[in-house]
């Protein structure tokens, strides 16, 4: 008897084993259209406390970490007990302008295609609880992911905890699971969850650092990862 959990219909009316029963995916520069406001708000936050304004080298870097440790890496000159401060700050200008951004072109579709071929979706993320709701909210994506956990829940990236504990809540090894990301510390916590991971290039980090970490795959488009989806997940 075959087990329809291990293998999936290919548009071709054939059958391929399925190598990953749970994909897990960031959400801030991986699904999010994001990254571009994400920097400006950690640079109009240090501004707000007349700290230096980081680069957006550098803003970018930290996105995908939990965000205080983000914000504190991203301004380092600001003395800990203003870290408050900066959070606040933060928030105020993200919840102000987050209605700017949207999914990534052919997001929607990647989801659809892979639910219908029956693997599990989760979010593993650097966004506040509070955040990933009102995003899930606004984007009508209720349903669609199976689990989620977010840094204000468990431990920032890359610490493997958030995957950890995505796969426990689901059943499924960390050989059946995929994390997809944007960032070095997406790509570093699945490795420290002993999972594979496919990098993207069109969000935070740059093409060489992501490369360097040795992803199954490096997609240049929602497209190019949805095409690899199909064939190799």
């Amino acid at each position: 008897m075959t087990d329809s959990s291990s293998s999936l219909a290919t548009p071709f009316g054939s059958h391929r084993p399925r190598r990953y029963d749970l994909i897990a995916f960031d959400w801030d520069g991986t699904l999010f259209d994001s990254t571009a406001l994400i920097v400006r708000c950690i640079q109009d936050a240090a501004r707000d406390i007349g700290a230096p304004v980081p680069s957006r080298e550098r803003a970018a870097w930290v996105i995908g970490m939990g965000l205080a440790q983000a914000l504190a890496h991203a301004a380092p000159d600001v003395a800990p007990e203003r870290h408050p401060l900066l959070v606040e700050r933060y928030r105020h200008h993200w919840f102000a302008r987050q209605h700017e951004v949207t999914l990534f072109d052919g997001v929607l579709s990647l989801l659809d295609d892979l639910r219908g071929r029956g693997h599990r979706l989760a979010v593993a993320t650097g966004k506040s609880r509070r955040g990933l709701d009102l995003a899930l909210q606004t984007v009508a994506l209720h349903g669609v992911f199976d689990a989620t956990r977010t840094a204000d829940e468990t431990a920032s990236k890359p610490d493997p905890q958030m995957l950890r504990e995505l796969m426990a809540e689901l059943g499924i090894p960390p050989e059946r699971t995929l994390m997809i990301g944007d960032t070095t510390h997406d790509l570093q916590m699945a490795r420290n969850a002993g999972c594979a991971a496919v990098a993207v290039t069109y969000g935070a980090h740059r093409h060489e650092d992501l490369r360097s970490l040795q992803p199954a795959f490096v997609a240049d488009t929602v497209a190019d990862l949805q095409a690899w989806l199909r064939a190799h997940a």
